[in-house]
C-alpha cells in the first residue's frame, strides 16, 4: 500500500513537470506537497521565541515561502500509530490544557543539542566539566618565556577555548557545539573555530615568527626557507595519511553472501579491541558508475573480525543482503575508503570463567576475536555456531584455535563435520543444540570409519557457565532469552550473566549523537522503560531487551531496502562483473 501510494505521488509529479515544460513555466511542486498532506512544523511556544526566528530570521521567511506550516504553543503528548504500528497522527496538548490530533505520516523530532562529552564518560577523570556537567569547562592558555602552556579556567567563556587537559605540554580545544559561548547554530559553530584560532596561534609564537620573517626575506631566501621549514611538515603529513587514510588491501569471498574485507589502516588497528566494530563505505568519488548511477554505499556497521596490529591491517565481514552490503564486492585493492573507528564498548573480558558463546551466522564473525582474548586470559570457552545451511560456514580454523569446545549447528544443507574429537554437530537451532548437550544427549562419530555414534564428553557442565554471550539475528539472541527461563533454566547457574550484542539500526555510530540505533530497555524486576544508544554500547543484558522494539526497528526501512537492492539488481542486469569477487 505505501509503495502504491509513493508510485501514484510519482506520477503525479512527472505529470505536473511535463505540464509545466509545454506551457514554460516552473513546476508547482509546492502546490502537489500540499495536497499530499504538506509540512507542519509544531512549535511549544510562540515563533517569536524560536532560535531559528530570533537568530537567523532569514530561514523562516524561506520555509514560510516553501510552504511550510506553523502552528504555535502545542506540545506533543503521543504519538499515535495504525493498524501497522506505523504513526498515522501525533496529540498535542494547547496551551488552554484542550488535546489536539494532527494528521502525520512522517514526523521529525527537533529535540536540541547537548555537546558530546562521552570520551569523559568512558574515561572518567579525564577532562573537568562545568558546574552542570553539560559542558567542558572552559580554560584560558597562556605561554611562559620557556615555552610552557599553562591553563586558567575562567567564566569567559567566549575566550576559553580550551579543555582542562594538559599533559606533556599538550592540550586540547574544543568548538561549536560543545563550547557553552556558541552553541546553538551552525552560524555560531563557524565563529567559534575564527575565533578560537587567534587563541591557538598564539601557543605557537616561535613558529610564526619565522614565518613572517621569512615573508620579510627575498624571494630566494624565502623559497630556501620555505622549503626547509616543509620538508619536516611533508614528512609529518606522510605519516599521517599512512596512519588514518584507510585503503583495500584485499576482498576475499568467504561463501555465497559473505566476504572478507582486508583494510589497511594503522591506527585504526592498533586502537581496536574485542567486540568493538568499525563504520565503513566508499567514497563517492571512487564508487563505479553504470548507465549515469554512481554506486555510493552507505555507511556499515561491519565487526572487527581480526586485527595485525604490526602490519597495521584489519578484517571485517560483511553479509550481502541490501544493496550497500553487495557494494562491497566491487571494493578495488588500494582504493580509499571511509572506515571509522574502532568505535562501540569493548567486550568485558573476566578471567577464571566459563563462557558460552552463541554465534547465529555472521554473529560467529564478532565471536572471533571475543573467543581469543577469553582463551588468552585462561578462561574455558564452550561455543555454538549456528548456521542455516553447513554451506555457510566460515573460517572454521579461527573458531577452533581459541575454543575448547564446538557445537556445531545447521538448519538444513550440508553438516559440517567435527574437526576435533572434542567436537560435534547438531541438526537443529542452537537452543535446542544447547538444551541437548547440557543434558548430555549429544553423539559424535567414533574415531574409526563406519564406527558407531558414541556420546560425546562434554568439556564443561552448563551449571558452570559464568557467563553467556549471544550474537546474531534479533529472533535467535531473543531465543536464548528466553530458554535461559524455560528449557534451560534448571541446566544453568541461576547468578550466570547473559549478553547480546544488539544489532539496532545505525548511522552515525559516533556514541550519542544521531539517535538512529535507540534501542528500548525494560527492567526485569520493576518493568520501567529506559532508553539507551547501541552503538555507545553493543553488549546488553539479554534480560533487559525488549527485542519486539528491536524487531520493528529492524523492520522499519524495509520498503527502502528493497527498492535498493531491486534498483541494483537492475543495473547490474548486463555487467555482472561489476560484483566479481
Amino acid at each position: 500500500t505505501a509503495l502504491q501510494e509513493h508510485l501514484a505521488h510519482a506520477r503525479e509529479l512527472a505529470e505536473e513537470k511535463e505540464r509545466a515544460n509545454a506551457e514554460g513555466r516552473a513546476p508547482n511542486v509546492q502546490k502537489l506537497q500540499a495536497a499530499w498532506g504538506g509540512v507542519t512544523l509544531v512549535y511549544r511556544k510562540s515563533l517569536a521565541d524560536s532560535p531559528a526566528y530570533r537568530l537567523n530570521h532569514e530561514e523562516v521567511i524561506k520555509s514560510l515561502e516553501e510552504g511550510v506550516r506553523y502552528v504555535e504553543h502545542m506540545s506533543p503528548i503521543e504519538a499515535v500509530l495504525d493498524e501497522r504500528e506505523h504513526v498515522r497522527a501525533v496529540k498535542f496538548t494547547r496551551k488552554d490544557g484542550s488535546i489536539a490530533e494532527l494528521p502525520a505520516r512522517t514526523v521529525c523530532v527537533a529535540a536540541g543539542t547537548s555537546p558530546n562529552v562521552t570520551y569523559e564518560k568512558e574515561f572518567p577523570g579525564t577532562f573537568v566539566l562545568d558546574a552542570k556537567k553539560h559542558f567542558f569547562q572552559a580554560h584560558a592558555a597562556t605561554l611562559d618565556a620557556s615555552g610552557h602552556v599553562s591553563l586558567e579556567p575562567t567564566q569567559d567563556t567566549s575566550r576559553g577555548f580550551f579543555t582542562s587537559y594538559l599533559k606533556d605540554n599538550h592540550t586540547v580545544s574544543f568548538y561549536g557545539d560543545n563550547h557553552p559561548h556558541y552553541a546553538g547554530s551552525v552560524v555560531k559553530a563557524m565563529a567559534s573555530a575564527k575565533d578560537g584560532y587567534a587563541r591557538v596561534v598564539a601557543l605557537f609564537p616561535q613558529a610564526f615568527a619565522e614565518a613572517n620573517a621569512s615573508a620579510t626575506a627575498d624571494a630566494r631566501t624565502a623559497r630556501d626557507a620555505l622549503t626547509l621549514r616543509e620538508a619536516p611538515l611533508r614528512a609529518l603529513f606522510a605519516r599521517l595519511d599512512d596512519e588514518l587514510i584507510a585503503r583495500v588491501v584485499e576482498v576475499n569471498r568467504l561463501t555465497k553472501t559473505i566476504v572478507e574485507i582486508v583494510v589497511k589502516s594503522p591506527m585504526a588497528a592498533r586502537k581496536f579491541e574485542p567486540g568493538q566494530f568499525y563504520r565503513l563505505q566508499n567514497f563517492e568519488t571512487f564508487a563505479p558508475i553504470i548507465d549515469g548511477n554512481r554506486l555510493a554505499m552507505e555507511g556499515l556497521a561491519l565487526t572487527g573480525a581480526w586485527v595485525d596490529k604490526e602490519k597495521g591491517l584489519l578484517g571485517t565481514i560483511v553479509l550481502e543482503m541490501g544493496h550497500s552490503s553487495r557494494l562491497c564486492a566491487a571494493l578495488e585493492p588500494g582504493e580509499p575508503i571511509v572506515l571509522m573507528g574502532p568505535t562501540g564498548t569493548p567486550t568485558e573480558i573476566g578471567t577464571k570463567e566459563t563462557v558460552l558463546l552463541c554465534g547465529g551466522g555472521l554473529g560467529n564473525a564478532v565471536l572471533f576475536s571475543i573467543a581469543r582474548a577469553y582463551k588468552l586470559l585462561g578462561n574455558k570457552v564452550l561455543y555454538f555456531a549456528g548456521y542455516k545451511k553447513g554451506e555457510d560456514l566460515f573460517k572454521q580454523s579461527d573458531i577452533e584455535e581459541f575454543t575448547d569446545q564446538i557445537i556445531w549447528c545447521t538448519d538444513t544443507g550440508d553438516e559440517i563435520p567435527p574437526r576435533r574429537s572434542q567436537d560435534a554437530h547438531y541438526r537443529g537451532n542452537i537452543v535446542n543444540a544447547m538444551i541437548a548437550y547440557g543434558q548430555g544427549k549429544l553423539v559424535r562419530p567414533g574415531p574409526n570409519v563406519g564406527d558407531a555414534m558414541m556420546p560425546l564428553e562434554r568439556v564443561t557442565k552448563l551449571s558452570a557457565v559464568n557467563r553467556i554471550i549471544a550474537i546474531g539475528s534479533d529472533r535467535m539472541m531473543n531465543a536464548v532469552r528466553e530458554a535461559r527461563h524455560g528449557a534451560l533454566q534448571p541446566l544453568l547457574d541461576p547468578r550466570h550473566l547473559a549478553i547480546g550484542s544488539i544489532n539496532s539500526p545505525m548511522q552515525c555510530m559516533m556514541k550519542e549523537v544521531c539517535a538512529q540505533c535507540l534501542q528500548k530497555h525494560k527492567d526485569p524486576v520493576t518493568g520501567k522503560e529506559l532508553i539507551v544508544f547501541s552503538c555507545f554500547n553493543q553488549d546488553q543484558e539479554l534480560d533487559r531487551v525488549d527485542f519486539s522494539h528491536l524487531n520493528q526497528r529492524l523492520r522499519a526501512n524495509s520498503m527502502q531496502e528493497k527498492l535498493s537492492n531491486a534498483w541494483l539488481d537492475q543495473l547490474l542486469r548486463d555487467k555482472p562483473d561489476v560484483l566479481r569477487v
